[in-house]
């Protein structure tokens, strides 16, 4: 075991920073997660099976809260794919897809804090775990950012008056 990570914890951490790498990349580079390109659609997938793998993990007990994000982020995942590709929404559409995926994002960002910095650095670690007042702190700065850059995205949209590239009209 490294750093306290099971065989399925390794792999589905491994899977996640995936997910963050495309996702991260598809911001900077697209300035949104667009799931009709190769960043976007390794950014959905990794996502995916990060929520799926996570299911099996159990190291704070039974099912809880990590578990219950992870069905959060699948319903948010299947939002965004509907308001994508469908009509749904209507003109809306493209602002629903491109805050769900920016908030897929996001709720990567919890337990990465939670488990990165309730680890590291050995020997003292930054959080004692996910009741800690700085971890959730810190969350609580990383959501604000979260809201300042989906506000951007969704006023770039808005103003190019047109979908984003690869979406349907």
């Amino acid at each position: 075991m490294i750093l306290g990570l099971t065989n399925l914890g390794a792999v589905h951490t491994l899977i996640s920073l995936v997910a963050l790498g495309a996702g991260g990349w598809a911001l900077v580079r697209d300035k949104a997660i667009i799931p009709d390109n190769g960043l976007g659609r390794t950014y959905v997938w990794a996502t995916v099976l990060t929520c799926v793998t996570g299911f099996g993990i159990f190291q704070r007990g039974g099912f809880g809260p990590p578990h219950m994000l992870g069905i959060i982020t699948l319903l948010v995942l299947g939002l965004a794919a509907v308001a994508w590709r469908g009509k749904v929404f209507g003109g809306a559409s493209a602002y629903v897809a491109t805050a769900s995926y920016s908030l897929s994002f996001f709720f990567h960002m919890i337990p990465g804090f939670t488990e990165t910095f309730s680890r590291l650095p050995l020997g003292s670690p930054l959080f004692t775990g996910p009741d800690d007042p700085a971890l959730q702190k810190t969350i609580g700065v990383v959501f604000v950012i979260f809201l300042v850059g989906v506000t951007v995205q969704l006023i770039r949209l808005h103003k190019s008056r047109r979908t984003l590239p690869g979406a349907p009209a």
